[in-house]
């Protein structure tokens, strides 16, 4: 799968983790940056995941910051981009299933790497479920509007 990564100075750390983690699990990954641990504002970083995932650039977008909040709040500004703020596993997997979210992000220093190792893995391997979610997403998406 390809998959476009991204962190703030707070999610430095852990998105480089994640990064050699996504890769040894034979992903594509586009590192969007930053590449150092250099203070950053997180939407710029933020945004360029957000489009990748909205251009179809890449398929899912990863996004670290210090809480995950203010990453997922500038990557849903872009139109067709649903991402979701994860702090644990079995919400990965909803977001997944239920929600069609194509972005995950995730708290650098609130969440441990192992615990976002889980999450990812279940944001990425979880289906949307289809179905009665369907008309729900469609309904996200006519906001957009």
């Amino acid at each position: 799968m390809k998959i476009s990564i991204a962190s703030d100075h707070a999610g430095f750390d852990q998105k480089q983790a994640l990064v050699v983690h996504l890769r040894k699990q034979g992903h594509d990954v586009v590192d969007r940056g930053p590449q150092t641990d250099g203070r950053v504002d997180y939407p710029d970083f933020a945004a360029l995941v957000a489009r990748d995932v909205a251009d179809g650039a890449a398929e899912r977008g990863v996004l670290v910051c210090g809480t995950g909040i203010g990453m997922a709040m500038a990557a849903n500004k872009v139109d067709g981009v649903r991402a979701a703020n994860v702090v644990r596993e079995d919400f990965a997997a909803l977001c997944r299933e239920h929600n069609d979210a194509n972005v995950v992000t995730l708290s650098g220093r609130f969440v441990g790497l192992d615990e976002n190792k889980a999450i990812l893995d279940a944001f990425l391997s979880t289906d949307f479920a289809g179905g009665r979610h369907v008309q729900r997403v469609e309904k996200i998406h006519a906001l957009e509007n």
